[in-house]
Formats: C-alpha cells, structure tokens, sequence
C-alpha cells in the first residue's frame, strides 16, 4: 500500500517536473545550449525521490575527483533502473545515451527529449556508433559530458560484465577524459512486485579520471579493459566494508 501511494505521488511530482522543463526549454534555450537548466532541474526531481523515505541513505564518493565544468565521458555500471536517478547525484552537467526503446517509455522518454539525450538503435550497430561518435561530440562541443553503460545492457547478476569500446572511442574521439562511476545497492532499492525496499543504502563512488592523454595514446578496447578492472575492484571495496 505505501508503495502504490509513493507511485502515485512519483507520478504527480514527475508530470510536474516534466511541464517545468519544458517551460525552462524553451525560455532558456537561447542562452543555454548545453540544456544545464533543463539538467539542474532533473537533480533537483532526483534529490526529492531519494530524500522522502527517511531511512533511505545514499553514500556519495569522490567528488574530488571531478572538475566542475569539465566535459568527460562517464562510464558506469548497470543493473537496474535506479542506476538513472542515482547519477544524478554527480555535480555535472551530461547527457544520456539510451537504446531507442527507452524514449517510448512514459515520463523516462520524454524526460530523455526534454534532455536532448542521445538515442540509438542497436539493432543497427554501425549506424549507433555513428550516431553515439556525432551527438557525443556535439554535446560534448557545447560543455556536456556523456554518460553510457559500457556493458551495453543491464547485468542481471549485479556483477560488471565486459565492456563494448563506444565509450572509450567517443572520448578519444572527443579529447575528453572517461570518469569512471561504480554504483552499488541500487539493484535493492526496488524489490519483488516492484515493492520498495524501504530500508535501502546507495553508494555513488566516483573514481579518479582517466586523463585525455590517457585515452588519445590508447587503443579503446584496452582502455576498456583496464577501466572495466578498476571498475570491478572498486565495486568489492564497496561491498567489502
């Protein structure tokens, strides 16, 4: 029953947010090409679902390691929904990269427009590199970073699978550097019947940058690779303490 009436109220609370961006697009659009008002407003949105339920933490780690700012490209780990909302709480400014099924989803795919994330179909792999490679970069050219689930698809097992290389070929591409995130408790918050756990703990851990020297000098399957390691090792730190 306390769940339903959280739906509910989630419902209201995004058609709110939803009119409110809109409004914010179009007034600001002159004068705001990077959409960092649409953006703010989606973390404030964030910051309202995760505070209401008062025995809901969310552990935030290694802010130091950004540059406020700075475009990068943002790789993190993928195993349900939440891990959405729960980026959010990293102080940038970035754009999505999301199958094209998503948009047709009610409130996510229009926030996704309103946001002006990037849309692919991986039916057609060749044709959402090149897609992923010129929205990234155009993005990226207006101050955004992009944020994408290397492993291409949700882990339904909560560990971090391999890595594709569309990520690490955008940030080389776009002389950025790859800000790894590791998430962790996400996959809890919501639990069988879509009931919410209501005694939940997130842990946003962000990890030092990958600089673009870094990703300009290597090839972007490797640098998969190693971050897909730091990756791995930092979600057990976090399990482990």
């Amino acid at each position: 029953m306390l769940s339903a009436i959280y739906y509910l109220f989630l419902v209201l609370l995004c058609t709110f947010f939803m009119i409110l961006s809109a409004v914010a697009l179009v007034v600001c659009r002159p004068f705001d090409p990077g959409r960092r008002v649409v953006h703010n407003l989606s973390r404030v949105l964030v910051r309202i679902f995760f505070f209401i339920p008062p025995l809901w933490r969310t552990r935030v780690e290694g802010l130091e390691h950004i540059e406020r700012g700075k475009a990068y490209v943002i790789v993190l780990n993928h195993s349900t929904v939440i891990d959405i909302p729960a980026l959010y709480y990293v102080p940038l400014n970035f754009r999505w990269v999301s199958k094209r099924e998503v948009f047709k989803v009610p409130f996510f795919g229009q926030f996704l427009h309103l946001h002006g994330d990037i849309c692919i179909d991986r039916g057609r792999a060749s044709e959402a590199m090149e897609k992923l490679l010129a929205d990234g970069k155009r993005w990226i050219g207006r101050g955004a970073s992009v944020a994408i689930f290397p492993e291409g698809t949700r882990s339904k097992d909560g560990e971090i699978h391999r890595f594709k290389a569309g990520a690490f070929l955008l940030a080389r591409e776009a002389g950025v550097p790859i800000l790894p995130v590791v998430l962790d408790g996400t996959r809890t918050l919501i639990g069988p019947k879509a009931m919410f756990n209501w005694r939940n703990r997130i842990t946003v851990r962000v990890l030092p940058p990958v600089g673009a020297d870094e990703v300009a000098a290597s090839d972007p399957k490797l640098l998969g690779d190693r971050v897909h390691d730091r990756m791995v090792r930092a979600l057990g730190q976090i399990r482990n303490k």
